[in-house]
């Protein structure tokens, strides 16, 4: 039985690593998976132009996915017995905090969904949420990751408490997008978590911000905070404004994105292309997570 997904990626309104609460928004670039289920018992991963990935997280994903919702599907036999091949192709760079770690998951969990013939049954936050399990499982996420989930999921723009997977608010955002990676990578993972606490009362302002809808402004006031407790210069931050309507870390890092209208982002880009690394445009995305 054979499905197939594909989730945004997305950028950072608010890191949830100082208080739990966090806030993202989904971006235009894709990460695509199929799932062929077959009688096997287990799930093998594999990542188109990397060999040698860690397909834990997708393994993981397809596991829960078929443990949740096997019996609701039309195959036979015990979802014990249930395994497969999962390959992913990304267009969002790994480890570069534009959450391709929860795209990856939100379109494994949604093509197994729909080899199980169960897709349109299951409620979207609650299949993000089976991505987030397994985020924590393979020890991929410190907070759970349930604001980038969430908002590669359903689109737009979310607010979440990490702490208890609960979605505080979510929004549409149509704005355009100015992406800068460069070539060095940071796993969230190794995130210093104490050090990013410290900046919790600036975090809280940063939520109540983004919960007025005032997205643009929140962000910004995050990637100062978070450049400073992650280690980052705040430089890609100050060329940005004030052309960029809001101008962020994202994740914990590398990257930074900037958001706003396309001929201001284009100023920003002529400062971003003098960095070493990938500058480029794309859009904000409202679908979210879909069959393909």
């Amino acid at each position: 039985m054979h499905g197939r997904a594909e989730a945004p990626a997305a950028g950072t309104v608010l890191n949830a690593l100082a208080t739990g609460v966090g806030s993202a928004f989904a971006i235009d670039a894709v990460t695509t998976v199929e799932v062929d289920l077959d009688d096997s018992g287990a799930f093998r991963g594999e990542v188109a132009g990397a060999p040698d990935a860690d397909t834990a997280l997708v393994e993981r994903c397809a596991e829960l996915a078929v443990a949740e919702y096997g019996q609701g599907g039309d195959r036979d036999g015990d979802e014990a017995d249930v395994g497969g091949t999962v390959r992913t192709d990304s267009e969002v760079p790994m480890a570069a905090g534009l959450k391709s770690s929860s795209a990856a998951a939100n379109a494994t969990v949604l093509a197994t969904l729909d080899a199980l013939g169960v897709a349109d049954d299951v409620d979207r936050e609650d299949a993000c949420r089976v991505g987030v399990r397994a985020a924590r499982d393979a020890g991929v996420t410190v907070t759970g990751a349930f604001d980038d989930a969430s908002a590669s999921m359903l689109g737009g723009v979310t607010v979440t408490d990490n702490r208890e997977d609960e979605l505080l608010a979510r929004d549409e955002l149509d704005r355009d997008v100015l992406v800068w990676t460069p070539p060095e990578r940071a796993y969230s993972a190794d995130a210093d978590v104490e050090r990013c606490r410290r900046v919790a009362p600036v975090a809280d302002l940063v939520a109540d911000l983004a919960l007025d809808g005032e997205f643009e402004r929140a962000m910004t006031v995050n990637g100062f905070a978070f450049c400073a407790a992650l280690g980052f210069p705040a430089d890609p931050l100050v060329e940005a404004l004030p052309d960029a309507a809001g101008v962020s870390l994202s994740g914990t890092g590398p990257s930074f994105v900037a958001i706003g209208e396309r001929d201001a982002l284009s100023e920003v880009r002529e400062q971003w292309n003098e960095r070493e690394g990938t500058t480029w445009l794309t859009t904000t995305q409202t679908d979210g997570t879909r069959r393909t």
